[in-house]
């Protein structure tokens, strides 16, 4: 959030050791950057990548937006696993080939830091991780002995090194869970010094409920907040942000530690399943399909869509039609040419209804279709964005044009959100400052995380430094063509090694396997 000044930064065994005039100084290697502007490396707040990065450790899609740490693991984290899990969960693994051989945190640490790592990358302990381990997909309570082996998984995960909880609590299981079992489970990350993180209840027609809700947990766990994606959803609430923003406001000026981060598109990204009421999810994806194939549940669940409801958010009735839901990724090979194209186009193809179209893609796809979603309203968004308390996230895992992942058609966040705020609301919009944004993707989110030692240029900090011109950077990536790597960034350094140099990528993994508060060495 400073003002910009000129020096030199020297780096030594991946730290910063100096800043000044070092032009007498004897180096070893010089990066010329004369004219650009050397910032802290952006800090991505949600990044979706646990399971990518074992796919393409180099991350593309991140680097090249300057990107050099992660935070992921929303509401289902990478662990703890089990062999129900891992069954539900399969289609995933399969479709980014991936062998699942970790069951615990420190397994699956030691299995990223085998495989490399371009970033850094920090995790929560997802709640319905936790409530799948040892209560699975069922629809009720937890007993008080289930809820104190939740409570020993959560400080567990803690020990090992996760930054606190997180829910997603739009996705079943987690709405089954109440209030008081996230209350239990965040106490216990409080305990070890964690901070909860949650997609909450509701984005839309019950989100003042869901804030209430998340702010409630905050007081009664003693634990710092964090709203992921805060967004307002649904064309009904459409201007509404300013009223969501001051019941943050008040809870800030009360004395609660809350904040939020934000992707500043109109669109989100989630599971198709999303689009089915959390009653129909039930027992996790088989019993989905299940449902959508017997005829007496699947009208059930056309009803439930078409119908106006505070149980949940009906995303259906949230959108103008089917032109606005867009196909980002499929789990099963028949079902990969549709990625890319939109509901209204496929209904068109099939010569069937739009509902059924959403059905159809859930049953061919064993239930674990994703798809963007346009439902929100540009006011709204850049409101969000201009909060002080409000980092960035890019809500999708790290991506590339090439192999594996480059068959997908991801929500163009993937590859864009930090380059095109740089752009659209800094460069042509003035809406921040370019120190407002720096700070955004640095020093704010550093905070937020208690990453003591990243986050700002400074002797001693970690090397995570970016170099870019701010007159030129620029995503490229779109709803219609999304996997294109932004322009702009010189360089990349992470943790004094760069994986761009010279506008290239270099191949190089340096990330670290970020730590949490209540880390305890076994």
């Amino acid at each position: 959030g400073s003002p910009w000044y000129a020096a030199d930064v020297g780096i030594r065994g991946g730290r910063i050791v100096a800043i000044g005039r070092l032009d007498k100084a004897t180096t070893r290697r010089t990066i010329d950057a004369r004219g650009r502007v050397v910032a802290p490396g952006f800090i991505d707040m949600l990044g979706q990548s646990d399971l990518t990065m074992l796919v393409a450790p180099s991350l593309p899609s991140k680097i090249f937006q300057g990107i050099t740490t992660e935070i992921t693991g929303e509401g289902e984290s990478a662990a703890p696993l089990n062999d129900a899990i891992i069954r539900n969960n399969q289609p995933t693994y399969s479709h980014y080939q991936v062998t699942p051989d970790w069951r615990t945190f420190p397994e699956y640490f030691a299995r990223l830091r085998r495989k490399g790592m371009g970033i850094n990358l920090g995790t929560y302990v997802g709640a319905t991780s936790v409530r799948e381990m040892v209560i699975g997909y069922d629809n009720r309570a937890a007993t008080p002995a289930e809820l104190e082996k939740m409570q020993g998984l959560v400080a567990d995960a803690m020990r090992a090194g996760t930054f606190g909880l997180s829910t997603a609590l739009q996705y079943p299981p987690a709405p089954y869970a109440n209030t008081d079992e996230l209350i239990a489970l965040a106490r216990t990350a409080a305990q070890h010094g964690g901070i909860y993180a949650t997609h909450m209840r509701s984005e839309g027609d019950s989100e003042v409920a869901a804030i209430d809700e998340t702010l409630r947990i905050g007081r009664e766990a003693h634990i710092p907040v964090e709203i992921f994606h805060l967004k307002v959803s649904g064309k009904g609430n459409w201007g509404k942000a300013g009223d969501i923003i001051g019941r943050i406001e008040a809870a800030r000026a009360a004395g609660q530690d809350v904040a939020a981060d934000t992707y500043a598109y109109t669109a989100w990204a989630n599971s198709m399943s999303a689009f089915v009421p959390t009653w129909a999810a039930e027992g996790g994806n088989t019993k989905l399909v299940e449902r959508l194939q017997d005829p007496a549940q699947r009208a059930k669940i056309r009803q439930a869509l078409l119908t106006p409801s505070d149980a949940w958010d009906n995303e259906w009735l949230a959108i103008e039609g089917p032109k606005d839901i867009i196909i980002t990724s499929t789990a099963t090979p028949a079902m990969q040419p549709y990625t890319g194209k939109r509901i209204s186009e496929i209904a068109a193809q099939w010569h069937e209804d739009p509902i059924d179209t959403i059905f159809d893609v859930l049953v061919k796809d064993a239930g674990s279709t994703q798809v963007a979603t346009f439902g929100m309203a540009e006011p709204d968004v850049a409101l969000i964005l201009k909060q002080p308390w409000v980092s960035i996230n890019n809500d999708a895992g790290g991506t590339s044009p090439e192999g594996l992942l480059g068959a997908e058609h991801p929500h163009p966040r993937a590859y864009g959100t930090f380059p095109r705020i740089l752009a659209r609301y800094v460069r042509e919009q003035k809406l921040l400052t370019l120190p407002d944004a720096i700070r955004k993707f640095s020093a704010l989110p550093a905070q937020r995380m208690h990453l003591a030692d990243r986050g700002v240029i400074k002797q001693g900090m970690w090397a995570d430094v970016v170099v870019f011109d701010p007159d030129t950077i620029h995503d490229l990536a779109t709803f219609d063509q999304p996997n294109q790597l932004s322009v702009g960034m010189d360089a990349v350094l992470v943790n004094g090694v760069p994986v761009i140099e010279g506008g290239k990528a270099t191949g190089a993994l340096p990330g670290q396997v970020l730590l949490g508060p209540g880390y305890s060495k076994p």
